[in-house]
């Protein structure tokens, strides 16, 4: 009987591993995914200018991540880096829409990062109390 049981586990354990990697992927595609929906309803693109504009920027997204990822340790050059993806993709965007909507993408992606921010850091302000009192309840 135990061996049945060793080898139901030994089938079943893996696919719930596999199920949670699962979920986890889907949570880190939402992140550019939100963004550039709020992007799009910010610029008011037309539902043509919205299927050119989404594999764009999210080839952006990429890049930008990718280049953070890089040159975290030094601002300086990440900086410039950011500058130089983004003097680079204004020109794609251009190709999409008219020039001050291209330029607004970046400013209204600095406002959606600075949102998604300030939530985070409330969201932690929130647990922290019951952090403390759970702490303090199990000394």
């Amino acid at each position: 009987m135990k061996k049945w049981l060793i080898i139901l586990i030994l089938f079943i354990l893996p696919g719930f591993v596999a199920f949670a990697q699962q979920d986890d992927a889907k949570q880190e595609g939402k992140i550019p995914d939100r963004m550039r929906e709020y992007i799009q309803n910010k610029l008011g693109l037309s539902p043509a200018e919205a299927d050119k504009f989404s594999p764009v920027f999210l080839h952006y997204f990429r890049e930008f991540a990718q280049t953070h990822r890089q040159y975290k340790d030094d601002r300086l050059i990440f900086q410039q880096k950011i500058i130089e993806l983004r003097l680079r993709y204004r020109g794609e965007f251009r190709q999409i829409m008219d020039e001050q909507r291209a330029n607004k993408v970046f400013e209204y992606e600095d406002r959606f990062r600075q949102e998604a921010v300030r939530i985070i850091k409330e969201n932690r302000q929130e647990r922290m109390p019951q952090r403390r009192i759970r702490s303090i309840l199990l000394r």
